[in-house]
């Protein structure tokens, strides 16, 4: 089966790629883009992957889902394409971002910026169907994402963990707090935003902690 996802995580990750339970996850995600229209582009499922490699991962954001509506997602988490008018949630990231750093390097809804510097833009379920949240959930993606993180948890030291919101922070028990930092908040919809998210500051903590690790910083 051949699964287009780079080469720097296909050896990371061929234990789980060769599973049965991932080969029926790609046989269903396969049918699915046959005959529903589901998000994103089928070029786009792996892009998190494609944008960051293992090497140079050095933080993670979770998400949970891609965004269901056209024009919009492009397999990078809480990141729109192109144009693409800006989600309620994402605004607040980068409303939080400026307030925490002084400033922002994003200027649309694309993070591919972040991605390219080694943020691993993560949702823990990949595809979905059109105006169909969560559709796709419970299909398999969840197992392979979750594995990502284990690997990356023991492969790897000095990583960042954001998690915003429950769903996130359920996977802070398969990350190694004793050596990756964790970092947890409400999540940035408008619906809890206010409850913690606003000056938590993720973005200045993470780069205290890559500059202690010796590591560069990421240009928010």
């Amino acid at each position: 089966m051949n699964i287009p996802i780079s080469s720097s995580w296909k050896k990371k990750l061929q234990n789980h790629l060769e599973t049965e339970k991932f080969r029926d996850l790609y046989t269903f995600v396969n049918s699915e883009y046959e005959r529903e229209i589901i998000y994103p582009a089928y070029n786009h499922i792996f892009n998190a992957f494609e944008q960051t490699s293992f090497e140079e991962t050095k933080v993670v954001i979770l998400g949970q889902d891609p965004y269901h509506k056209q024009g919009q997602a492009h397999g990078l988490a809480f990141s729109v394409a192109g144009d693409a008018k800006i989600p309620p949630s994402l605004k607040n990231i980068l409303k939080e971002v400026r307030s925490d750093i002084g400033e922002s390097l994003i200027t649309s809804g694309d993070l591919t910026a972040w991605a390219k510097q080694g943020v691993l833009l993560l949702n823990s379920v990949l595809t979905v169907k059109q105006n169909s949240p969560a559709s796709h959930a419970n299909q398999g993606w969840e197992d392979f994402t979750d594995y990502v993180i284990k690997t990356l948890s023991e492969e790897k030291d000095h990583l960042v963990f954001i998690l915003w919101g429950s769903y996130a922070q359920k996977k802070r028990s398969i990350i190694d707090t004793s050596k990756h930092l964790v970092l947890e908040s409400p999540h940035p919809s408008p619906l809890s935003s206010y409850r913690g998210f606003f000056g938590s500051r993720p973005f200045s903590k993470t780069n205290s902690f890559l500059r202690k690790m010796e590591i560069r910083t990421i240009s928010w």
